[in-house]
């Protein structure tokens, strides 16, 4: 779904709320985006501090560590205890434009996370945005560092679920994303064949 906008005033700077989910709330502020982890009243205080420090330490690392794998992500230009501030990026969402050509490099891109041992956790099209033909990935605030065939085979399986469920012709995108993702990954092959059997089992729909 699409965020209603909210303007507030955030010191004498005008702040635009852009997303809100169970976890953050996320602002554009002087074209800089600021995502604050929410706390949780069914926690006690000190746990629900730690979690959520460690949370927001944890996705700016990982944004930052896939730059480094060859992934286009946000640069992160401060992050404190419950805080991210990272760049805006300005573009289409996947969603709206994809097509076998960017299904593809999103095989590639996958291929180069998994290849560094990163697990996105939600590879939705609406967290991937088209910059003058690049796709940067956005949101990684379920991610986390796993080698596992098991997890890489979810990662996957989200995106497959996502071609399935709100686009058009999705057996030519998924495809086309296998071809990208072996052309980088090779071992993506035991990952692929897992994906049939996560399917198959229905544990993750």
């Amino acid at each position: 779904m699409e965020w209603a906008r909210r303007r507030r005033l955030h010191g004498d700077k005008m702040s635009i709320e852009i997303g809100r989910g169970a976890e953050a709330v996320i602002t554009l502020e002087d074209g800089v985006v600021r995502k604050w982890r929410l706390p949780k009243s069914y926690r006690l205080p000190a746990l629900d501090e730690r979690i959520r420090q460690e949370r927001t330490i944890r996705e700016a690392r990982i944004t930052s560590d896939a730059r480094r794998h060859g992934v286009l992500t946000p640069i992160i230009c401060d992050v404190s205890r419950f805080e991210l501030k990272m760049e805006h990026i300005r573009g289409d969402k996947l969603k709206d434009v994809i097509n076998p050509d960017l299904s593809r490099k999103v095989g590639e891109m996958v291929g180069r996370l998994h290849q560094g041992g990163i697990i996105h956790g939600d590879l939705t099209t609406s967290n991937m945005i088209l910059v003058e033909g690049d796709i940067c990935l956005i949101d990684f605030g379920l991610s986390f560092i796993e080698r596992s065939t098991e997890a890489q085979g979810v990662d996957v399986h989200v995106y497959f679920q996502t071609l399935e469920s709100t686009h058009d012709r999705p057996e030519e995108l998924i495809e086309a994303f296998k071809a990208g993702y072996l052309e980088v990954y090779p071992p993506g092959e035991a990952v692929l064949k897992r994906v049939k059997e996560i399917k198959a089992r229905g544990r993750y729909l």
